[in-house]
């Protein structure tokens, strides 16, 4: 059983990062390792590009998010940890993939629709084509399963659709890989803003929790999430009450509980500053040693390098073996 996922060097990765990722990277190693196979987790530099980017935070942000990645768990011992621009097979697949793709597929994206609509002076060809090289990320190391967040569901299910059609048409050289989103924590809120998901680029300032904010920061902010105005209170999951809801979703996936167990737990509170004051409590302790163990080693970038380096060799080693079953399957490239 192989897995695969990525994520973004953009922006500084928060609560939702954390929960929704980041947590199933560290789960998946162990649990590919388990199963006899690995666990593979890249930071997707090429798929940063396709929004208004600044070189030099670019590089930044890459150290900064391999280091998180190392601090929260991921054991370069146990897994393929790299870079994803320094395996060019990535791309060369994608570009195979496109000529399966239509463009009715990729104009249907939510999250192009979405970032298009924000951005002032140029939507890149890159911003559209991104769905294409996410699946070439996957398929390129034929992995069984796909760790995300529950907002990039439509993009695994892209995935899945341009490994059957490939299978379909060229015979079956392609793993049709699986979804794997949290039972909780999925889909983590913002603090001021419940009915919006966290977020570094449209969340608010004081309802963003990032996994690097200081043990008293993060108990500020939870302090001052939105609840609502029920007299007595109510904590309970409804849909009518969002930030309650995403309270207890957040200290579930942080003790590592059922939201069931949570809510019987704080059947006996005082009220709602009691369930803020427990849900910080439970993240601070998620994250403590994770900001620890950054600080030690986000200053050394050579070491990083060396990580990233040795785990793009491991990567090409596997995705040079489908690329060539690829080449041969559609005819392109020399003759095998």
């Amino acid at each position: 059983m192989r897995i695969f996922s990525g994520i973004q060097p953009t922006g500084r990765k928060h609560l939702g990062n954390y929960i929704g990722a980041i947590v199933q990277y560290v789960e998946g190693q162990h649990r590919a390792a388990e199963h006899g196979d690995v666990g593979i987790f890249c930071v997707v530099d090429l798929h940063a590009m396709t929004v208004a980017y600044d070189p030099a935070e670019m590089r930044a942000r890459v150290y900064d998010t391999a280091a998180i990645l190392l601090a929260a768990g991921l054991d370069p011992e146990r897994c393929i940890f790299f870079r994803q621009s320094d395996v060019p097979e990535h791309t060369e697949l994608a570009w195979h993939l496109g000529a399966i793709t239509s463009h009715g597929d990729l104009n249907r994206m939510h999250q192009f629709k979405e970032k298009s609509a924000r951005q002032r002076d140029l939507v890149s060809a890159d911003l559209f084509f991104y769905p294409v090289l996410m699946a070439a990320d996957v398929l390129a190391y034929r992995a069984h399963e796909v760790p995300v967040g529950d907002d990039q569901r439509q993009h695994v299910e892209l995935m899945r659709d341009l490994a059957q059609r490939f299978n379909a048409r060229f015979g079956d050289e392609l793993v049709v890989p699986e979804l794997l989103v949290p039972a909780t924590g999925a889909r983590i809120m913002d603090l001021q803003a419940p009915d919006s998901k966290m977020s570094t680029t449209g969340g608010t300032a004081e309802g963003t929790v990032y996994v690097l904010d200081d043990a008293k920061t993060v108990e500020k902010k939870f302090k001052r999430a939105v609840t609502d105005s029920d007299d007595p209170p109510r904590i309970v999951r409804d849909p009518a009450k969002p930030g309650v809801t995403n309270l207890i979703d957040i200290l579930a996936a942080a003790s590592g509980r059922t939201h069931a167990d949570v809510e019987a737990e704080m059947a006996s509170a005082r009220g709602y500053g009691d369930l803020k004051l427990a849900t910080a409590a439970a993240v601070n302790a998620l994250l403590d040693p994770v900001r620890e163990r950054y600080a030690q080693l986000r200053p050394d970038e050579d070491a990083l390098e060396a990580v990233l380096g040795a785990g793009a060799q491991k990567a090409r080693a596997i995705a040079s073996e489908t690329l060539v079953d690829v080449r041969r399957v559609m005819g392109v490239g020399p003759r095998p």
